[in-house]
């Protein structure tokens, strides 16, 4: 027996029985068909899933798929023959097993519309938003249950009312969608939904919905539009087709752009766990053949989207408590671990377990779950770098991270989703020897992928250990992911049998005779011209474990210092923050999931933070700080520098032929870039 052996279990939803519990739920960038300009098949899945259904997955539920497009306004529905294409694509799926639910929804219609930074000022500008509203659609997209309601991404924008013939035809365009999805032999549906304060989700929620017709006021009016569209459904499709509901058990709101962080004492200004049991039941008697559950709205994105600072399993006991009082499956998604996962439903305390970045890291997860091989399992870090790099600071629009083509969907650690033909293993015609200067990520995933192309690699690490900068960076209590990839790694310099020279620090690679040569040798710590900086503490070295006292100013915020003083706080300590920038993190690349946990933990922990102000002097118990009011002075019996880093190559990029630099060596970057860097060149010595 195995600690696992729950998960491999059939389930049924409804009429669709499922061969395991296992449930891919659906994340951006993963559609078959998809939305945004226009209805649209997309061919570049098509490994993808198939190498899911080879590794067992019991329920595939691609990206959501809009009723209604993004920009042009175009009707899924009215497009049969994009459905018609994924059709080859969903018999392959089958015949391993697995079976497909698509996620149909309102799209991204609604406050949470993903106003990105370019349009703001079409926005701001009633003219330019006319006349481009025939391909933005901004008109059709600002919108939501009540008039004035404060947009997401900026707040200083407001909704615009849906009217009753807008609602009815989201309604009927569910509807003649899950038809298509019928016809072309996908096993159910799945309704983008009473979740994460979505246009419908908006309808549900009453700080969100002020109507005074039959879509506001009562709970029931409130529920109204989701349940008309899965009783439309089920009428275009028959009873029996499968209709399962993306369910948020509780909204964690405390006000507009305000989540709640776990275990805050709060009032709950959403969907509160009495409500969501009435409603769970409103709902399937409506029609809904089970609940894919989680927690949370735009206002608190961090409970749908958990980044590094959240608990594992963190949804896991709203759902518990969610299955003791309705007759319908329970899914619940949200860091889940398979041994947690398979205990509780073991322990009939849900029905279905929710995973979906986890397979863009590795898709070979069940597999190696089964086969007893979890020290091969490359685990997901939920750092958002690949899979959703939306970035976000105040009134700022979606800031997309433009770096690559893909923006959502893809894997900062594992470049080759979806690019599966691109990155395949093959053994090159003439094995070279390779010198790898460096040890951390960006060195270690050369010397990886080197071997396996059937070169001969020789890693040379300064320090005793493996993971560079990451060692420190994985340090905090919050980090278990982290430390698991630092693992993963050195696991797999040992399975390859990878020789490592540690504790040798190369000065000029003329001591070393070689092929090519990849220097991997990261990046250091920039330097401040601050009166008394002699007396502060590099971040890395408080990563590394050196200690401070009660009172510790954090000279810099951005994603390591607010890290930096969130740790403190763990530990007990009094941070304050000065940044110079107007807003906490202004990152292109981070997250909005992730900068806004961060924001609200500081803000739960009452952590002082004094924005577009510098510091100017450092004394042995005190900092001088110029603010935009003047200069103060703040106690401190420590400082912490976080103000980035600078590149470290051994030597520079292209001093001569066969000298390669990878990594934070060649420009600093977060682990997206450094790994998949490591990917270009590997697969091009």
């Amino acid at each position: 027996m195995s600690k696992y052996d729950a998960l491999f279990t059939p389930m049924q939803i409804g009429k669709c029985q499922l061969k395991n519990r296992v449930v891919i739920t659906a994340m951006e960038g993963t559609g078959i068909v998809e939305n945004m300009f226009g209805p649209k098949f997309n061919e570049k899945c098509h490994d993808y899933y198939i190498n899911l259904a080879k590794n067992d997955v019991g329920l595939l539920i691609p990206g959501m798929l809009p009723v209604y497009s993004m920009m042009m306004g175009k009707w899924t529905h009215k497009y049969p023959k994009e459905f018609a294409k994924a059709r080859g694509l969903i018999d392959e799926i089958h015949s391993y097993g697995s079976k497909v639910f698509f996620q149909i929804g309102a799209g991204f219609a609604g406050r949470n519309y993903t106003l990105v930074d370019k349009l703001i000022p079409v926005a701001e500008n009633k003219f330019l938003k006319k006349v481009l509203n025939p391909i933005v659609h901004l008109n059709e997209m600002m919108v939501g249950p009540s008039e004035g309601t404060p947009m997401v991404w900026a707040p200083q924008l407001s909704t615009r009312a849906l009217t009753k013939q807008e609602i009815e035809a989201y309604i009927e365009g569910y509807a003649k969608t899950a038809k298509l999805c019928k016809e072309n032999g996908i096993d159910g549906v799945e309704v983008h939904a009473v979740h994460e304060g979505y246009l419908m989700d908006q309808f549900t929620t009453e700080y969100t919905n002020n109507r005074t017709d039959e879509y506001g006021g009562s709970f029931e009016n409130r529920y109204r539009f989701a349940c008309e569209v899965v009783k439309a459904i089920k009428r275009e499709c028959g009873q029996d087709y499968p209709v399962m509901l993306r369910y948020s058990v509780t909204s964690k709101v405390i006000d507009f752009n305000v989540g709640a962080v776990p275990n805050e004492e709060y009032i709950e200004k959403g969907r509160d766990i009495q409500e969501s049991i009435k409603a769970a039941n409103y709902l399937i008697e409506a029609g809904y053949d089970a609940l894919d559950c989680d927690n949370g709205t735009y206002d608190s994105w961090y409970w749908a989207h958990p980044p590094v600072y959240m608990p594992l399993n963190c949804n896991l006991n709203e759902a518990i408590e969610l299955k003791k009082h309705v007759n319908a499956p329970i899914i619940c998604a949200g860091k889940m671990q398979a041994d947690k996962a398979a205990e509780v439903i073991a322990n009939n305390q849900i029905d279905g377990v929710g995973i979906a970045r986890q397979f863009l890291c590795d898709p070979e997860y069940l597999t190696k779950l089964q086969q007893g091989r979890e020290n091969e399992i490359r685990p997901c870090i939920s750092c958002h770098n690949g899979c959703l790099p939306t970035g976000y600071y105040k009134n700022s629009g979606v800031l997309m991270d433009t770096s690559s083509k893909e923006t959502s969907g893809v894997c900062a650690l594992n470049p080759v989703t979806h690019h599966e033909k691109q990155y395949k293993i093959e053994k090159v015609a003439v094995s070279k020897k390779i010198a790898i200067i460096g040890g951390g990520i960006g060195g270690m995933e050369v010397a990886r992928l080197a071997t396996l192309r059937g070169h001969v690699v020789e890693l040379y690490e300064k320090s005793d250990r493996l993971g560079g900068v990451f060692v420190a960076a994985a340090a905090p209590s919050f980090k278990e992911k982290d430390k698991q990839l630092i693992k993963w790694y050195e696991n797999e310099m040992k399975r390859l049998n990878i020789t490592i020279h540690f504790n040798t620090e190369v000065k000029n690679l003329s001591e070393i005779v070689a092929d090519e040569y990849v220097i991997a040798t990261g990046a250091k710590a920039k330097s401040v011209p601050i009166k008394g900086i002699e007396k502060a503490i590099e971040a890395i070295d408080y990563l590394n474990g050196k200690e401070t006292k009660e009172n510790v100013i954090v000279i810099g915020g951005g994603l390591t210092g607010c890290e930096i003083a969130y740790d403190l706080c763990l530990k007990g300590k009094k941070p304050v923050i000065v940044e110079m920038a107007k807003d906490v993190i202004t990152s292109v690349g981070v997250c909005m999931a992730n900068s806004q946990m961060l924001r609200d933990l500081l803000r739960y922990y009452q952590v002082p933070i004094y924005l577009e102000s510098t510091v100017k002097q450092i004394n042995d118990d005190s900092v001088v700080v110029s603010t935009k009011d003047g200069e103060i002075t703040l106690a401190a019996d420590n400082v912490i520098v976080s103000v980035g880093y600078n590149s470290n190559p051994l030597v520079a990029e292209n001093e001569k032929e066969h000298i390669h630099v990878v990594g934070d060596a060649s420009k600093v970057g977060n682990l997206k870039s450094v790994i998949w860097k490591a990917y270009e060149l590997a697969y091009k010595l």
